[in-house]
């Protein structure tokens, strides 16, 4: 579970990238958000990384949780912006 209740999603997917970075493929993580923005960034990053976005799971009065899978040879970005690859 990454927290990122109160986060942007810049220092959202900066904390994601390092919970995903040490999980295993196939891991199903789950994500909160308080972000309005994470329902379009979320899909956005998996797909730029190569993980899967599983959706939207439930909706809080205080926070929405997404689910996404890691996956095997996904593309990892930069520890300081999660918007670009590494190279």
């Amino acid at each position: 579970m990454v927290d990122g209740t109160g986060m942007l999603c810049v220092r959202l997917l900066i904390k994601l990238r390092g919970v995903v970075a040490g999980a295993e493929p196939g891991t199903q993580v789950r994500v909160l958000t308080t972000d309005p923005a994470a329902p379009i960034d979320l899909p956005s990053w998996c797909h730029l990384t190569g993980h899967e976005y599983l959706g939207l799971v439930a909706e809080h009065p205080d926070h929405a949780e997404h689910a996404l899978r890691v996956s095997a040879g996904a593309r990892s970005t930069r520890p300081d912006r999660p918007w670009h690859l590494e190279r």
